[in-house]
């Protein structure tokens, strides 16, 4: 009797996972700007720009952070994977933030804002988080499975994407690699040490 219990819950978490991930997959393909632009082995490929809304009402673009190393982390608060890599974001965030780090959280909900910022706030979130759009989704390959991270350098060009729950080790690995690549020289006036005081990791909170 037990037994059947357990095997009743785990049919039932499985079932919930897919209804939740299936909800997401029918808002993925409801493109109305063409094909993705991001398909295949994208290192190499320039990240696709963006402007998106902080949950505070900001705006934020892709462009305010060059010369930066992107992690532009794609998830939703009803997506388990993403609850267990999101503390190691904080911890990743704390530790490379002076090398040159931003970690960007782009909420794929169609919670209200207050809501994703009070998750966001209980998960101890350090690291700005940015209202998704299909557009985005679209322009970063038509997103279609949470967790899903690209990681950009400092140039602007993606070295690294990550679908799915990826170990702590390889999710580290990644930012290394976006972090050592050198800023091209025209773009080294470009870098943006104003981008920190334009998105305060506090506006989560709000």
């Amino acid at each position: 009797m037990k037994r059947n219990a357990f095997l009743f819950a785990i049919m039932m978490v499985a079932i919930l996972a897919m209804l939740a991930t299936g909800k997401y997959l029918d808002r993925a393909r409801s493109s109305r700007h063409g094909a993705p632009k991001l398909v295949g082995d994208v290192r190499g490929v320039t990240a696709p720009a963006f402007d998106l809304a902080t949950l505070d009402g900001r705006r934020v673009k892709l462009s305010d952070y060059r010369g930066k190393a992107v992690l532009l982390n794609f998830w939703a608060t009803w997506c388990s994977p993403c609850k267990v890599e999101m503390p190691w974001f904080v911890d990743l965030q704390k530790k490379y933030g002076n090398d040159g780090l931003v970690i960007l959280g782009v909420a794929m909900d169609d919670s209200e804002p207050p809501k994703i910022a009070q998750f966001a706030s209980e998960m101890g979130v350090n690291y700005p988080v940015l209202l998704g759009t299909d557009k985005v989704s679209e322009d970063y390959g038509n997103v279609e499975f949470l967790p899903t991270s690209f990681y950009i350098n400092r140039d602007g060009k993606i070295v690294g994407k990550g679908t799915g729950l990826l170990g702590r080790r390889e999710i580290e690995e990644n930012i290394r690699k976006a972090l050592s690549s050198p800023v091209a020289e025209v773009n080294k006036a470009q870098t943006a040490p104003a981008a920190a005081k334009d998105v305060k990791p506090s506006a989560i909170a709000q």
